[in-house]
């Protein structure tokens, strides 16, 4: 694929027949395009096969969100990429907002706050709001247990701008996250480097769940991982 733009949106992509060509299509529009097709089963990677101005990763067996991830950010960074931004394959991400990403002002992590929630059931809310607030106090604890940071008002996002000096800083770490916890760890690891996060308001569209009780499990012991072992994992 040829580089044209100073943005790649980065798509993980597992089983995703029912809605990754649309998404190609409507993406590609708006900046380069890496697809990380991690290990599907089904017609995704014959749909990928279709395009050939776009960058795809075909990985050998399921890393799940977070090698998904990573090795999209190890493509934009050896390309040069000034800024990934990561959404979801499945179409809860409107392909439509990116250019609330591309024009947002400089910040090296931007992460789109579902301020709109179309379809999400009152449960997805309340876990996502008691989320929020406990990755809020893992990202400094126990400065925000005590209110004397700010908030973020949406860290559970996936939704996000990443830039190049972010992506690098995150594959310098030993990342230890096995699923969804890859929102709270990399956003850790940006907030303690002391670089800058904003904030977009952005529409969630509630279509299949992957939320699972071990990726809560996973969430929880990241967090906990966090609060006890800062200064080994700062160190690392």
């Amino acid at each position: 694929m040829e580089k044209k733009s100073d943005f790649i949106i980065i798509i993980p992509a597992y089983n995703e027949e029912e809605t990754i060509e649309e998404l190609v299509v409507r993406t590609k529009k708006v900046a380069d395009l890496c697809v990380v097709n991690d290990n599907s089963n089904d017609a995704t990677p014959q749909i990928l096969s279709k395009f050939q101005d776009i960058h795809v990763i075909h990985h050998k067996k399921n890393t799940h969100i977070p090698g998904a991830i990573l090795d999209g950010m190890k493509y934009a960074v050896e390309k040069e990429y000034k800024y990934a931004i990561t959404m979801d394959a499945g179409l809860s991400h409107n392909p439509d907002e990116l250019p609330l990403f591309i024009n947002h002002p400089e910040a090296d992590l931007v992460i789109g706050t579902r301020k709109k929630k179309i379809n999400t059931p009152l449960h997805r809310k309340l876990l996502s709001s008691v989320g929020n607030c406990i990755y809020n106090i893992t990202l400094d604890f126990p400065k925000r247990l005590l209110k004397q940071e700010k908030c973020f008002k949406d860290i559970s996002s996936g939704y996000r701008r990443y830039s190049n000096q972010a992506m690098k800083l995150l594959l310098s770490r030993k990342m230890k996250s096995k699923s969804f916890d890859i929102l709270i760890e990399s956003a850790y690891y940006i907030y303690k480097a002391g670089f800058s996060i904003s904030e977009v308001p952005i529409t969630y569209n509630f279509s299949k769940s992957s939320l699972r009780a071990k990726v809560v499990k996973d969430c929880l012991e990241m967090c906990k991982n966090i609060i006890f072992n800062s200064k080994k994992i700062e160190n690392t």
